[in-house]
């Protein structure tokens, strides 16, 4: 496989903007770093994320994944996360590339291929070796990158062959459970969308639990196999996120705090503390003078 990751990386070389991750293809992002650098943290969207070159880690909940050449990441929903890249060089630097998940076109080709078995994954993340058809996918998709005005006629048909071949690779089955309205996965969602809309609000695990169709016990159950975190440490991290932007942008750790539904200050910078190293006024500082937060990402 190395001849397509070759083509691959001279490829995203040409077109990765340092600026930004999104192409000009849609739902495709590249991006290349040239060194290690610290944590960043972000909502991870549903998408998939192949490195082409490097290493990175991500810590999702207490769970720490790695992926590097030749592998990729799959998020099934919407994910708060720490991620990092670990190996990079100026000569052979970090290079990766993602693509956001489609839960409509997951679910018609999921309609037009019934010979797919149905299941229950144990998480919705993970990382998995990719396949030399997978890359070969990925390497048509990218190959518009090269002929911008192709996009509108191939980019679709390139992508479905992505989504395809992921389906019958090591991720299939989780990504079976995105375009599934009835799996165990896209109930947890629904409850994840509430959070992410009234995450200044108090959590009832119990009105979560009835939002998703399930007992408590196994809302709770599956709600943490599939993320990681308990829905209170989900909510937390949602909260923690939102009020780093408000600090950076406003500058009063008070305000942030109450404004995303803590009623302790106290507590609220332990636990931002906890999250991210450094107090509430010292990591916005901190942030300032490197020009304000950068956003995390899967890729």
């Amino acid at each position: 496989m190395q001849d397509i990751l070759d083509r691959l990386i001279h490829r995203a070389r040409r077109h990765a903007d340092p600026t930004r991750t999104q192409t000009v293809l849609p739902r495709v992002g590249l991006a290349v770093r040239t060194e290690p650098g610290p944590p960043s943290t972000g909502l991870y969207q549903p998408m998939v994320c192949v490195v082409l070159q490097g290493a990175k880690e991500v810590l999702i909940g207490e769970t720490v994944l790695r992926y590097d050449a030749a592998t990729s990441f799959v998020a099934s929903l919407d994910l708060p996360a720490s991620g990092r890249i670990v190996e990079a060089t100026p000569d052979k630097p970090y290079i990766g590339a993602g693509l956001t998940l489609d839960r409509e076109a997951l679910g018609a080709m999921l309609a037009e291929a019934p010979s797919l078995p149905p299941c229950d994954p144990a998480a919705g993340f993970g990382v998995a070796p990719i396949t030399r058809e997978l890359l070969e996918a990925w390497a048509l998709l990218l190959a518009l990158l090269d002929t911008p005005a192709d996009i509108p006629f191939l980019a679709a048909s390139r992508e479905r062959e992505v989504l395809y071949r992921l389906l019958q690779g090591p991720h299939g089955a989780m990504l079976r459970q995105i375009g599934r309205e009835d799996s165990r996965l896209s109930r947890v969602r629904r409850s994840i969308e509430w959070i992410a809309r009234h995450y200044d609000r108090p959590l009832r695990v119990e009105a979560l639990a009835e939002i998703a169709g399930m007992s408590v016990p196994s809302f709770h159950r599956h709600f943490k196999t599939v993320t990681a975190m308990s829905p209170l440490q989900y909510q937390k991290r949602l909260r923690l996120q939102a009020a780093r932007r408000l600090l950076v942008s406003q500058g009063e750790a008070g305000r942030a705090a109450y404004a995303v539904g803590y009623e302790s200050a106290s507590q609220f910078s332990r636990e931002y503390r906890r999250l991210f190293g450094a107090p509430p006024a010292r990591d916005a500082a901190r942030l300032l003078a490197g020009g304000g937060e950068q956003p995390g990402t899967a890729i």
